[in-house]
């Protein structure tokens, strides 16, 4: 029975009509979409370099399509489960603290560039040395072939990399049809359009600390809802927040770029 209570909104007819038909919601929908894409197009990279283990282009794309569907399957899974946990205050404080650690995380990250990539280089491998280990203890034959394999590792950094985005998201919005919608718009956005998104952060590289800005904010929404202080921001005005730091980070650059164009002429 408290499973079927956990799950029971994603049925609820009458709550997937106010999301669908409400402004405010499609506005926190948008927000999530965007910080989906923004945090996640480095995941949709890795993913996509999975699957060049296979040897034809038709295996490789429906290798991502069942990974897809396998990503919605455990964010309706994670959703309902997080809906019920986020209402514990020691669950939000874990998890405000744990997003104030990816916020600080990648900007002393930014700050100190050589320990970060001896960091990354010692992490790389240790993954191969493990993966070599393996290798010399399995040199019997697979199970499941190459095909599935790789949809199972597809599907394995997918659980791994949405953590942050389910956390995230639960801070935002507290309708778990919201997340869900968001959720999965964002997954479809990030996997077919990351070569898009790489670019466009290429052309303007603050889009990426301006994530993990937003990040911070969330954090810190997360924490001033917690006992005695109990202050909810409300969603509107979290997703006007984001959506006046997007316009401003892109301004900024665009009146940046100007002026250098002046200098050099």
């Amino acid at each position: 029975m408290t499973i079927l209570k956990l799950y029971a909104p994603f049925f609820d007819l009458s709550n997937w009509a106010h999301v669908l038909t409400s402004g405010k919601d499609w506005m926190i929908i948008l927000t999530l979409i965007l910080m989906e894409c923004l945090l996640s197009v480095d995941n949709a990279v890795v993913l996509a370099a999975q699957t060049q283990v296979l040897p034809t282009k038709s295996e490789k794309e429906k290798s991502l399509f069942y990974g897809l569907w396998g990503a919605y399957l455990f964010r309706f899974i994670v959703i309902g489960i997080g809906t019920y946990l986020i209402n514990f205050w020691e669950i939000k404080l874990a998890g405000s603290i744990y997003l104030f650690y990816l916020c600080f995380k990648f900007f002393y990250d930014q700050r100190h560039p050589k320990q970060a990539a001896e960091h990354e280089k010692e992490k790389k491998e240790r993954q191969e040395e493990r993966a070599a280990a393996k290798g010399k203890k399995k040199k019997r034959k697979h199970v499941l072939s190459l095909f599935w394999r790789t949809v199972i590792s597809i599907e394995s950094m997918d659980i791994v990399f949405s953590i942050d985005s389910v956390l995230a998201a639960l801070a935002v919005s507290d309708n778990p049809v919201v997340v869900l919608i968001g959720g999965m718009i964002g997954i479809l956005c990030m996997r077919g359009v990351a070569e898009i998104i790489i670019k466009l952060m290429e052309i303007i590289p603050k889009l990426q600390p301006m994530a993990y800005v937003l990040i911070g904010i969330i954090a810190l929404k997360m924490l001033l809802a917690l006992p005695p202080l109990r202050w909810e921001m409300p969603n509107t005005a979290f997703a006007i927040i984001v959506f006046t730091i997007l316009g401003l980070t892109i301004i900024s650059h665009f009146v940046r770029v100007k002026r250098h164009g002046h200098k050099k002429l």
